[in-house]
């Protein structure tokens, strides 16, 4: 159901490495989902440097394991992990970390440990590169239908809705359809916590760890490019 996201996000994932100084050294994806950052992250930067792909969902590690087997590009280069972004172990001189689609799953200390994890591992050029959407304030999100794809003759759609839950976080309530000519034959309800942050709070953390924290491409991506000063 993210396909249609990625048709925009992936080419300025891209456009956002390409700006990335550092010419060499691992790259890292934390919430690497199913694996189409994956993809977009080795198409921008080919070349034979090991990509680690840090994933903590089994059910999502599962299509993202496969994604890269049956492609023999990625399977020479991507190695599957299945730590979260704050205990995943991680290499020194890191060409480029990218977390897009995960801020909001780390409560605020595990964003601030993502900040310092970067600021100690990337090479000098190197680059975190992370998505900011909103909501920035903890407030309601009406009930939205996010996703609706058609595979074969069945249909899925993706429902979402959000309530406040804490001072700084919402909880998002998901309803995953699956109908045929219509008719409902399955529903799967997911609720999670999602922590919120404005961009300034982001950058202010950002720069506690010593990252500046400058936009990369369109602004509506939410795409951002966190570099150590004069990098």
């Amino acid at each position: 159901m993210i396909a249609g996201t990625w048709q925009s996000l992936g080419p300025a994932l891209a456009e956002a490495l390409q700006q990335v100084k550092a010419e060499r050294g691992p790259v890292v994806e934390v919430g690497a989902g199913t694996g189409r950052g994956i993809r977009a992250i080795c198409a921008a930067l080919p070349g034979d440097d090991p990509v680690l792909a840090v994933e903590p969902s089994s059910a999502m590690r599962a299509v993202l394991l496969a994604r890269v087997h049956d492609a023999p590009e990625l399977r020479e280069r991507v190695t599957v992990l299945a730590e979260d972004a704050v205990h995943a172990p991680l290499p020194d001189g890191l060409r480029a970390m990218v977390a897009v689609n995960v801020l909001g799953h780390l409560p605020p200390a595990e964003r601030r440990a993502l900040w310092g994890s970067a600021s100690l591992r990337l090479a000098p050029g190197g680059a975190l590169v992370v998505g900011v959407t909103p909501p920035f304030v903890p407030e309601r999100v009406p009930r939205t239908r996010m996703a609706s794809a058609a595979v074969g003759a069945l249909r899925y759609e993706g429902w979402a809705t959000a309530e406040p839950s804490g001072e700084d976080e919402i909880t998002w309530h998901m309803d995953y359809h699956v109908l045929r000519e219509g008719r409902l034959l399955s529903e799967v309800t997911v609720d999670y916590r999602w922590w919120v942050a404005s961009e300034s709070r982001l950058a202010a953390e950002a720069a506690e760890a010593g990252l500046v924290m400058r936009p990369a491409g369109k602004p509506d991506l939410g795409l951002y490019l966190l570099t150590r000063p004069g990098e």
